[in-house]
């Protein structure tokens, strides 16, 4: 397949123009979003959904996210990235099928009808985890666009995925929120340096390769500006696959916390990677025949009971 989105080639990062649709359904009254939200998507890259959890399914999910923390042997050993200097969990991937509050939580229609919409397509779960960002410790996640990496290193053909980060915790300004650039989506920045083998193992602590260039994010940042939404827990963050994005680190006393899934269209499946010849394991990158989410209805609670 031919490489449209090259990165890690040259000797000087590039900025390319965006050449797919940001949303690629035509918005209905029927939609899922708003016909505001649907064009703030188009322009910003990203939205915010407010209020769509009730109190007890938040609660349900904060448990169930902290019974997972407490218990790291009954998971995966893999899949558990620890902070790079201290044993305190970062993250822990493949969550979805590790935990069956999690998969409902994935397939739930409030979050995967509005996928599907955005993306135009049925979904799939490329990635999930969760995110812990503890107090005193919890360590930045450095600017980067999520496709780069994915269309470098795992082989996603297309700009046909989205994410969305559920709020687990309350996220401030003060305690190392989501940041993000907004418009900078339709710009797919490339980075500089040959990747090294089982990248992964390092990238996932701290990214050293497929960052970009300070002078390419100064660029973006003054153009575009820089945006951090906070919210209460079981607010919903959705952003475009192509944003430039990071956090920084959480000196407070008060954690930070949430549930991420990655939604991918079905026709937009992996291929080989586009500049790697190793792709990265299964836990970071879904590489079977995609099977379509079908859409759960109703309380997240009463789903997952029954």
């Amino acid at each position: 397949m031919q490489d449209i989105y090259p990165s890690r080639h040259a000797a000087a990062a590039e900025m390319r123009p965006r050449q797919d649709p940001v949303v690629h359904s035509t918005w209905t009254p029927d939609a899922p979003l708003t016909r505001a939200q649907t064009e703030q998507f188009d322009r910003d890259g990203y939205i915010v959904l407010e209020n769509i959890f009730s109190e007890d399914e938040v609660a349900y999910l904060q448990r169930a996210a902290g019974t997972l923390l407490a218990d790291p042997d009954a998971l995966d050993a893999e899949t558990i990235i620890a902070e790079p200097q201290s044993n305190e969990i970062r993250s822990i991937f493949e969550v979805h099928r590790q935990s069956d509050v999690i998969a409902r939580l994935a397939a739930d229609a409030r979050l995967a009808d509005v996928a599907s919409f955005l993306l135009g397509d049925q979904v799939y779960i490329h990635q999930s985890r969760l995110n812990y960002k503890p107090g005193f410790k919890g360590k930045e996640f450095y600017w980067h666009s999520d496709f780069e990496t994915w269309h470098v290193e795992d082989g996603m053909p297309r700009m046909r995925a989205l994410s969305m980060s559920v709020l687990l915790a309350e996220n401030t300004q003060h305690n190392g929120p989501l940041m993000l650039i907004p418009g900078s989506h339709r710009t797919y920045l490339t980075c500089v340096g040959e990747t090294p083998d089982d990248h992964y193992l390092s990238s996932l602590k701290k990214q050293e390769y497929g960052v970009p260039d300070a002078d390419s994010l100064a660029e973006l940042a003054h153009k575009h500006g820089i945006v951090a939404p906070t919210g209460a827990p079981g607010t919903v963050v959705i952003f475009d696959c192509n944003m430039m994005h990071g956090s920084n680190g959480n000196i407070t006393p008060f954690p930070r916390a949430n549930a991420f899934m990655v939604y991918n269209a079905v026709s937009n499946r992996l291929e080989a990677p586009f500049g790697v010849e190793k792709p990265r394991p299964w836990f970071l990158a879904d590489r079977g025949e995609p099977t379509a989410i079908e859409p759960a209805h109703g309380d997240l609670i009463e789903r997952v009971a029954a």
